[in-house]
């Protein structure tokens, strides 16, 4: 599902008007009556609650006209407030408010602070207030007699109905600029909005629901500009390859997990068992010849091959050769593997001399810190990071704040720099391409904050990725599976008591249920 900027949108309004030859007037028709069928999904009881629909004097202000004039027709105690000056509304919106007049219903106007001063008590004493305030158009603060309103609004209890987006957020950045409506449910037109999706701007608007209403799916997919996409569980379902009859071990991949160190060999047991639970075929695991013994004692199910050592156990440039000489379709190397300078050069080595695909993870990316110029993808060659925000904050030289901050033009830019795929891990994964898509994972949950998952995710990525030879397919399925298995893991867990293995456990289960037929009803997890 694509996510548009504010411009993007406007644009595909645009041609579905004049070159599909749809009606503004028919739009916003539709996204008025989609919100009220949101509305009525989501709130119990609706038709006994009074409703407030505050209204701007723009076009969102006309998609709030339109959900007054509907709700007044099937006989709803509605009360729509036109904030502003009553000539300032033009076009369809002007279309929408007369008909909301002719039908007998009463707006109250407000233009001014004495106006919400005698009005804004009853008005907020709604069982639920619809906000059609301000748009995706918004270019700074609210302030004003807006301002007021929102902060009022805030204040109370009272559930809020976005329309588009919360006002007071901008369409583009989910930075908040200043004061902003907290919504319950925020229904977007169209498609999403990139404030809408990742946070803090996902905290303020609620429950999200996209409306249809009549921009074409084409118009949408064939926009110009920034490509970012929401990973839904349709996307998911459709990389997962079907598996012959008579298919056997060899058609699915093998991953070498090059990872482990004294102390550390459950890192390299967990990236293994991501990978054969995400279906890899065969999986070997290199490791020191000190720590093989505990890592094979921790599976059955993997292979393992003992690594020549530096004096202090550490795996060095002596190690290469023999990493180089297994015939392997993915590799994932870094998980519990040491950061001294003697593995640090060894890392350096296999990334520039590997023919296949690999997952660069934990210790591997601390050694391109400071020298982030050696972390580039030869011709034909696919690399993957997967850093959660400090390895990326230390690969980049900002800080963890400004990555945090700016998720998505931090992975966009690396990936398109560094002609590689990053995996930014967190809250929304984000997960960028060289060619500059990105895409917004929306599985997962706070209990895999845990030691040891992103070790799970490294495995589970590379196993697609020899499965699928398909790089950024293998990143968008192990990310949404990863989360999914989170998910169910809490289900049954807990958020507290979640632990790594518990999402290795589950990658299974997680690619059942996302295969598995939806009930009629049924929540999508995503």
């Amino acid at each position: 599902m694509r996510v548009l900027s504010a411009a993007q949108m406007r644009e595909a309004d645009r041609r579905t008007i004049e070159d599909i030859g749809v009606p503004s007037a028919v739009l916003m028709e539709n996204a008025g009556r989609q919100v009220v069928a949101a509305m009525d999904s989501t709130f119990e009881g609706l038709s006994a609650m009074r409703i407030a629909v505050l209204c701007g004097a723009g076009n969102n202000g006309g998609d709030g006209f339109v959900v007054a004039r509907v709700l007044a027709g099937r006989g709803q105690s509605v009360t729509p407030v036109l904030v502003g000056a009553s000539a300032r509304v033009q076009g369809d919106a002007r279309r929408n408010l007369e008909a909301l007049r002719a039908l007998g219903v009463d707006v109250v106007e407000i233009d001014d602070a004495a106006a919400w001063e005698l009005h804004g008590a009853d008005i907020l004493s709604a069982d639920l207030i619809v906000d059609a305030l301000v748009g995706t158009g918004l270019t700074r603060p609210l302030s004003g007699l807006i301002e007021t309103i929102v902060d009022d609004l805030n204040d109370k209890p009272t559930p809020v109905v976005s329309i588009d987006v919360p006002s007071g957020l901008g369409a583009d950045s989910p930075e908040t600029i200043g004061p902003v409506v907290r919504a319950a449910l925020t229904v977007t037109l169209a498609a999403p909005k990139v404030a809408l999706v990742v946070p803090p701007g996902e905290d303020v608007a609620g429950t999200l629901a996209v409306a249809d209403i009549g921009v074409p799916a084409s118009v949408v997919d064939t926009l110009e500009g920034p490509r970012i996409e929401l990973v839904t569980r349709d996307m998911a379902r459709a990389i997962v390859p079907a598996r012959a009859r008579d298919s056997h071990k060899g058609d699915y991949g093998h991953v070498l997990v090059v990872a482990g160190s004294p102390g550390r060999t459950g890192a390299a047991a967990l990236a293994a068992f991501g990978a054969l639970r995400s279906g890899a075929g065969l999986v070997t695991v290199a490791s020191g010849a000190a720590s093989v013994p505990i890592i094979a004692a921790l599976g059955a199910e993997y292979m393992t091959i003992a690594l020549p050592t530096e004096s202090d156990a550490t795996v060095g440039l002596a190690a290469l050769a023999a990493i180089l000489e297994v015939d392997a379709d993915a590799i994932v190397v870094g998980p519990g593997l040491g950061r001294s300078p003697s593995t640090q050069a060894f890392v350096h080595a296999l990334v520039e001399q590997a023919a296949v695909p690999i997952v660069i993870d934990a210790d591997a990316l601390t050694a391109f810190a400071g020298s982030a110029d050696r972390l580039v993808a030869r011709e034909e060659q696919d690399l993957i990071i997967t850093p959660h925000p400090g390895e990326m904050a230390r690969l980049t030289g900002l800080s963890i704040e400004e990555v945090q901050t700016h998720r998505i033009a931090v992975a966009r830019d690396f990936a398109s720099t560094h002609r590689l795929h990053v995996v930014l891990k967190g809250h929304r994964t984000i997960i960028a391409t060289p060619e500059g898509g990105v895409f917004i994972n929306l599985t997962g949950n706070p209990g895999m904050a845990t030691a040891g998952s992103g070790d799970v995710l490294a495995g589970a990525v590379a196993a697609w990725a020899a499965q699928l030879l398909d790089v950024e397919a293998a990143c968008t399925l192990g990310v949404y599976l990863h989360g999914l298995a989170g998910d169910l893991a809490e289900a049954e867990d807990g958020q507290v008591g979640l632990i790594a293995g518990d999402i290795a456990a589950r990658l299974g289960d997680a690619v059942v249920e996302l295969m598995s037929p939806r009930r009629k009803g049924a929540a999508d997890p995503d």
